[in-house]
């Protein structure tokens, strides 16, 4: 008899989603294709695990570099899907890493257009067109005093407080009534329908929905694809740690600082709000898309913006909360230690055993393999600023010494410390090179 998915453990549930990413539903291109699959799953599998894989995966960091490669902009790919698709294309087809890195991280220009999206600008609105990657618009879009609006209706807070103050097209929103207001006959509801503005925010939104469609067509194409000529994808989903949630988008830098001082027990009280609300929107999501991992980005965890004890009281706990929730479901979170993540080694080596992949940008990588090689797979951290100045032999050298460090009885991907958006195709080359003959 078949077991329940409840009647797992977190170890069987996460064999599972392994099983289903090694043997996907798919045909694929030639059988060439289909080994050159399973056999990358396996080898990022067996890094996972902390076993020796029969050579050190190897992850590019090609952010917007597709685009660059392509011979397009940023703004060419982000307002013309076919460039997206052909770009993308292009790119899965020159280089052979063990992953593939999708299009849906090149977000549709002409929804956030149409709605009027003030958290990013992005090149042709707000930046000029040779701009090569979006830019985040820091602002205090919840103020100090509206935590417990947050905390006691998270949903109808960010549906009429939140959301039209980033999306100016739906400002109208504020004026709708609670969804919780429960009565019989919800007229409160429906009265705020009638306003010609409410009912045009309405209708940006169906006019959004309609191309986003058309830009989910080829994702969806890209991402197909690379998976029929024998490239997975690690990434299912992406979430924030709750204090990023609540530091980006809604208080702001400055405002989370201030609440650290100022209202204290209160953030707290949110942090633990979101947690749930975290663990909850990222396990529905890899359900529905598939895959076995979450990306998460750590955007005011490392070692300068706080002090060790900041970290252990306001982002540690939330975060291992988050981590913990995932494992538990069988999904392998992928947590990227933005910065630098000296200081909190010790700290963040309080998890499961061959459950996460700490992917790290400028920690001492040495220190790293040291205190978490036997807990944690890691990744890293080849630096964009060589990925773009250097030569290939030095990019091979960097790599090299990595390998010979971090490689040491498996548990180690070699990938970069950021994102790439303009740079040298070669010295991406160089990195799968580096992989294949100091690797094995």
């Amino acid at each position: 008899m078949e077991r329940k998915w409840a009647d797992l453990t977190s170890d069987e549930r996460r064999d599972e989603r392994f099983k289903q990413w090694l043997s996907p539903d798919v045909e694929f291109n030639s059988p060439e294709a289909e080994k050159a699959y399973k056999e990358k799953v396996t080898r990022l599998i067996n890094a996972i695990r902390l076993k020796q894989p029969d050579r050190v995966p190897v992850i590019l960091p090609a952010g917007f570099f597709p685009a660059h490669y392509g011979g397009k902009t940023l703004q060419d790919v982000i307002y013309n899907y076919d460039e997206l698709r052909q770009a993308w294309l292009k790119f899965l087809r020159d280089f052979d890493a063990d992953t593939f890195s999708g299009a849906g991280g090149v977000l549709p220009g002409k929804v956030f257009e149409s709605l009027d999206y003030k958290l990013y600008k992005w090149p042709g609105h707000g930046l000029s067109s040779t701009v090569p990657s979006y830019q985040f618009v820091e602002g205090e879009y919840m103020k100090a005093d509206e935590y417990d609006a947050l905390i006691n209706d998270p949903s109808d807070f960010w549906m009429r407080v939140h959301v039209p103050r980033i999306f100016g097209a739906l400002e109208p929103f504020k004026k709708l009534s609670p969804f919780t207001t429960i009565v019989e006959l919800p007229f409160a509801f429906f009265i705020p329908l009638a306003s010609p503005d409410v009912q045009a925010a309405f209708q940006a939104l169906v006019e959004a929905g309609k191309e986003t469609a058309k830009w989910l067509v080829v994702v969806r194409d890209c991402s197909g694809e690379a998976v029929k000529s024998g490239f997975p994808s690690l990434r299912g989903s992406i979430v924030k740690a709750p204090f990023d949630t609540i530091g980006d988008t809604l208080r702001g830098t400055q405002g989370i600082i201030m609440d650290m001082y100022r209202q204290p027990q209160k953030l707290l009280e949110a942090l633990e709000r979101i947690t749930a609300l975290t663990i909850e929107s990222a396990v529905s999501a890899v359900n529905a898309l598939g895959g076995c991992s979450v990306f998460i980005p750590l955007h005011k965890g490392d070692d300068v913006f706080m002090s060790d004890k900041q970290f252990e009281t306001f982002y540690w706990p939330s975060l291992k909360k988050v981590v913990l929730g995932l494992i538990e479901e069988g999904i392998v979170p992928l947590l990227f230690a933005e910065g630098k993540y000296n200081k909190r080694l010790e700290i963040i080596k309080e998890l499961p055993r061959g459950a996460v992949i700490w992917q790290f940008d400028q920690t001492d990588m040495a220190r790293a393999k040291q205190v978490l090689g036997n807990t944690a797979c890691i990744a890293g951290n080849v630096p964009t600023s060589l990925l773009v100045t250097g030569t290939p032999q030095a990019v091979k050298e960097y790599c090299r010494k990595l390998i010979e460090v971090c490689g040491k009885g498996g548990g180690f991907i070699l990938t970069g410390g950021a994102n790439l958006d303009k740079g040298k195709a070669d010295n991406l080359h160089a990195m799968t090179e580096a992989a294949r003959e100091y690797g094995v």
